[in-house]
């Protein structure tokens, strides 16, 4: 018999982070409402939401079917990435050995590759004035970690061996190398695997999932966005 699994409530923005949890979810095909959260109109700080979001953050889920039958809410992409391949058994590992590779590259994502993305693109894309030391900093460190994937993808199909969590979590970010200042063709091994990933159906189907009537906040022209996401006003 098929299990039949009643839909998780997704907190969604399309954005690197959120396009994490919307590509898990189609991989492992399992039903899901969206729940939207314009970061930029401030949504993210409603007290209902910080019930389920302490951090202010999304994405964040809240699973009707918990571990022991009763809902159960979660918050930061990793841990969610993590709960889901618990759930579902996939792309979480199949050997004990692959599990904590999946582990080393997952937390190789949170802690560097996605913060020094964001990072970077902030400075070089929307920071109210340019600061040149900032620019370089990150920039420079987004082209270290994508010489540290190349590396690592010039010996594995995928960051930890088979696909998995690591790799959902870390697409979202990558696909956006031209706004940190890289360039892709120095990275031959990390271009062949973000075109790999990109190709299938899930991801393209988890990156292309928007909002109905959404429109976007061009944080170079919205002083309110940059102010509630950033904390600052255009000079």
């Amino acid at each position: 018999m098929t299990e039949i699994h009643k839909p998780i409530e997704l907190y969604y923005w399309p954005t690197p982070n959120g396009w994490k949890i919307s590509i898990m979810l189609e991989e492992c095909g399992l039903p899901y409402t969206v729940r939207p959260v314009d970061i930029g109109a401030g949504e993210q700080f409603k007290p209902e939401f910080l019930a389920i979001s302490p951090n202010n953050r999304m994405p964040a889920i809240v699973d009707p079917d918990g571990p022991d039958g009763a809902p159960v809410s979660v918050f930061e992409s990793g841990a969610i990435l993590q709960y889901l391949a618990a759930k579902t058994g996939r792309f979480g590992g199949e050997t004990a050995r692959e599990r904590i590779a999946v582990s080393k590259w997952l937390f190789w994502q949170m802690g560097g590759l996605g913060p020094m993305c964001g990072q970077a693109n902030h400075f070089r894309v929307y920071a109210a004035e340019t600061i040149p030391y900032a620019v370089d900093r990150y920039t420079n460190e987004v082209n270290r970690l994508f010489g540290v994937m190349n590396t690592r993808l010039a010996t594995h199909d995928y960051l930890a061996g088979p696909y998995s969590i690591a790799d959902i979590a870390s697409v979202g970010w990558t696909r956006g190398w031209k706004r940190y200042g890289q360039d892709i063709a120095d990275f031959p091994h990390l271009a062949r695997w973000l075109d790999a990933v990109l190709a299938r159906p899930a991801v393209q189907r988890g990156i292309t999932l928007d909002i109905p009537g959404r429109t976007p906040h061009d944080l170079s022209k919205d002083d309110e966005a940059r102010r509630v996401l950033f904390g600052q006003r255009a000079r």
